[in-house]
């Protein structure tokens, strides 16, 4: 059985494995880093610990939200670090255990597809495994180019 927290950013429906989610918090305020990537948003206090929030819209290369409603910060657990994930909206835990798991359809945007472990197809809306860790992995592409 597979268990999916789900997300919503710009049109699109995220899904990462129940077990790397710490936690889903309010919009925090956070302190920009100077000289950062544009998917680091800041640093968020998230009672004591610092926390890298990445704003997962950048990450994908979406416009801005507008602003007509606060970000939601996902704080998740990869490789026993915390990191914040600005998401537009949190959906449900969704159980996919009986749903076929397909490849990453070929009309996904390549940058979000080259985040994604693969696909749900929910009644409806597709569902987007999202791979935490090549989400987190941007610094390694910046410092390539």
């Amino acid at each position: 059985m597979t268990q999916l927290s789900t997300f919503h950013v710009g049109s699109y429906l995220f899904g990462v494995e129940v077990a790397l989610v710490q936690e889903v918090v309010r919009m925090q305020a956070f302190t920009p880093v100077p000289l950062a990537t544009p998917e680091v948003a800041g640093l968020i206090n998230l009672r004591g610990e610092v926390l890298t929030a990445i704003d997962v819209r950048a990450r994908l290369g979406l416009p801005p939200s507008g602003g007509e409603r606060p970000q939601v910060n996902v704080v998740v657990r990869v490789d026993d670090e915390p990191v914040s994930l600005l998401v537009d909206e949190i959906g449900g835990v969704v159980e996919v255990s009986q749903i076929p798991f397909e490849g990453t359809p070929s009309t996904v945007d390549s940058r979000v597809g080259s985040l994604l472990l693969g696909a749900y197809t929910m009644p409806e809306k597709l569902l987007l495994a999202l791979d935490a860790r090549a989400l987190l992995a941007f610094d390694e592409h910046h410092s390539a180019a």
